[in-house]
């Protein structure tokens, strides 16, 4: 489980920055992180410190794909979002592969 302590109310309120886009419930973000088919990139390719690594996963009460970005040591939790198209088709594809 990821701490969302810092960030809760930055995940909860993600289409006000981003009109059209799903706001993130921590829970959420946090049954994604447990999600044991996760797909996990470290560090996150995005990171400018190579602290964090970005994980795609899947929340069961949500019913969606969450890409899930948080500091690998101290698990905290930095962002969240709804996947995108291309990231959840990475998700499900390897269930076929």
């Amino acid at each position: 489980m990821l701490d969302w302590k810092y960030r809760t109310e930055y995940i909860r309120s993600r289409s006000l920055r981003r009109p059209g886009d799903k706001d993130i419930e921590p829970d959420w973000a946090n049954e994604a992180f447990s999600d044991d088919d996760a797909l996990i990139e470290s560090p996150d390719p995005a990171s400018k410190s190579g602290r964090t690594d970005r994980l795609i996963g899947y929340s069961k009460t949500a019913r969606i794909v969450i890409v899930v970005i948080y500091l690998r040591d101290e698990k905290i939790g930095v962002n969240a979002w709804k996947a995108n198209e291309t990231q959840a088709c990475r998700y499900w594809r390897r269930d076929h592969e």
